[in-house]
């Protein structure tokens, strides 16, 4: 994993939580130095005390990136101590949801290099996906090392521009809920058919975590991979039926659902 000059001139990570230490995680076993990371927590767990990495120790003159991973609601009192890394020589990279670029425009100045990304709760375990986009002063050197970082926790797409944010939050950040409900309501109707409920949920699990693994290593699409499991007139074409109604199936439910977090997401960046 190329991680340009971090090595030599630090990245200090603020906040050290979940997604936080999926990340750190993912550059140690990426081959950066844990003497390169400077963790700013207030309660680092006793993983992250164990990687060897600097814990709200004195921070580097000049670190080559400052990777925001606090809550939004915490942003106001964690984000003064790092201004001073404002001005163009260190980029922002930022990892909390909803906070819009502006907003470290107007911490860090806007020169200052900043990548606002979405990751989502799979990076947890290696199998996230997260959008980027930068702001004008972020050149593809910055991108790139944006983008390196944020592949140690899984997949990495570049956006148009910031407008297409509360779709990506939409689609893959609220997206896992969506499947984790899906679970949970497959199992219930395969309770209502007379299974056992730990039965039905160890089905419903299974399945889904199956077919997800099945459209993550197939060449083909998701379309295809749904025909080749569907025998016409059987069972299930006749659950298709149901769920591909286009009043009252997956599409306009999911539609509706998406288009629901999308309308949030711009009212909390307003």
């Amino acid at each position: 994993m190329d991680f340009g000059d971090i090595s030599t001139r630090g990245l200090v990570l603020l906040g050290c939580g979940k997604m936080g230490s999926a990340l750190l995680q993912g550059w140690l076993a990426g081959g950066l130095a844990p003497d390169a990371v400077h963790v700013i927590d207030p309660a680092p767990s006793d993983w992250v005390r164990a990687q060897g990495v600097h814990i709200n120790d004195a921070l580097p003159a000049d670190p080559a990136v400052v990777l925001v991973a606090v809550k939004p609601q915490m942003m106001g009192a964690a984000l003064p101590r790092l201004q001073v890394f404002g001005g163009g020589g260190t980029l922002v990279v930022s990892v909390a949801a909803g906070t819009r670029i502006a907003a470290y425009e107007d911490a860090f100045g806007a020169a200052t290099p900043i990548v606002r990304t979405m990751p989502n709760t799979p990076a947890a375990v290696g199998r996230g996906i997260t959008a980027i986009c930068g702001n004008a002063s972020a050149t593809a050197d910055h991108l790139a090392l944006a983008e390196a970082l944020m592949s140690a926790v899984g997949q990495v797409v570049r956006l148009d521009g910031e407008h297409q944010m509360d779709a990506v939050t939409a689609v893959s950040g609220s997206g896992p809920a969506y499947v984790f409900h899906l679970i949970e309501a497959l199992a219930a109707a395969g309770a209502a058919e007379g299974l056992p409920e730990a039965m039905a949920m160890q089905l419903a699990r299974a399945t889904v975590c199956g077919a997800g693994e099945l459209a993550h290593r197939a060449p083909e699409t998701a379309s295809q991979l749904r025909i080749n499991v569907t025998s016409p007139g059987g069972t299930t074409a006749a659950a298709l039926t149901v769920l591909m109604d286009p009043a009252t199936g997956f599409p306009a439910l999911l539609a509706r659902a998406v288009k629901a977090a999308a309308d949030r997401g711009r009212e909390l960046g307003a």
